[in-house]
């Protein structure tokens, strides 16, 4: 613990006193800086051609709390099961693996976009909740804190009761997919900061 929390402070160099804490309770949070490259760039593959499921690509703009203006250098990790459904590790995988292999990590360019490609998850084994990936964001001075897992309208899972007990905490994440010609789901998803995150200013 105490290594990723030294690492978040490299990540964006801050007084620890002024950083916010937002968004209440946030399980397994911290795992963001486990394994996290230095390096990070506004659109990233987390699957490779191996990888069993449907191809997947999201993108989208993570915009300021006025919903208008782009937000520049914003972090986004993201996480999902496989196409069983399960979060499971790599053999040679080190860091987070109660997330699994399918994990990765997005910093917004200057025009606020981000991107990602994948395979699309499966549900849990159990099928009790609809397949979903993911998000956490992490900001410079603020907490990493989650933000509305992304699901897809076309999931039969996806309940009207589930729906609607959504807190849209950074918008809603419930996308629209489409098959491009080349048979990959596409959707798009863009972000407001702040938007129904508690405390948050």
């Amino acid at each position: 613990m105490k290594k990723l929390f030294l690492l978040s402070l490299s990540l964006f160099p801050l007084n620890i006193f002024a950083q916010k804490n937002v968004g209440g309770n946030c399980e397994n949070c911290e795992l963001i800086f486990a394994g996290m490259p230095k390096n990070l760039s506004w659109q990233t593959s987390i699957a490779n051609e191996n990888e069993a499921g449907e191809r997947l690509e999201i993108s989208g703009t993570i915009y300021k709390k006025d919903g208008k203006t782009p937000a520049v250098g914003i972090i986004l990790y993201v996480y999902h099961t496989d196409a069983k459904g399960e979060y499971t590790p790599s053999a040679t995988q080190e860091n987070a693996r109660k997330h699994g292999h399918l994990r990765a990590w997005i910093k917004t360019d200057t025009d606020g976009r981000y991107k990602f490609y994948t395979i699309r998850p499966a549900a849990y084994p159990n099928r009790k909740f609809a397949a979903h990936i993911h998000p956490i964001i992490k900001e410079p001075n603020k907490n990493e804190y989650w933000i509305d897992e992304y699901h897809f309208d076309d999931d039969s899972l996806l309940t009207e009761q589930e729906r609607a007990n959504f807190q849209n905490r950074g918008g809603s994440g419930i996308i629209k997919l489409s098959k491009n010609e080349k048979g990959v789901w596409i959707g798009k998803r863009d972000i407001i900061l702040g938007k129904n995150i508690p405390n948050y200013e």
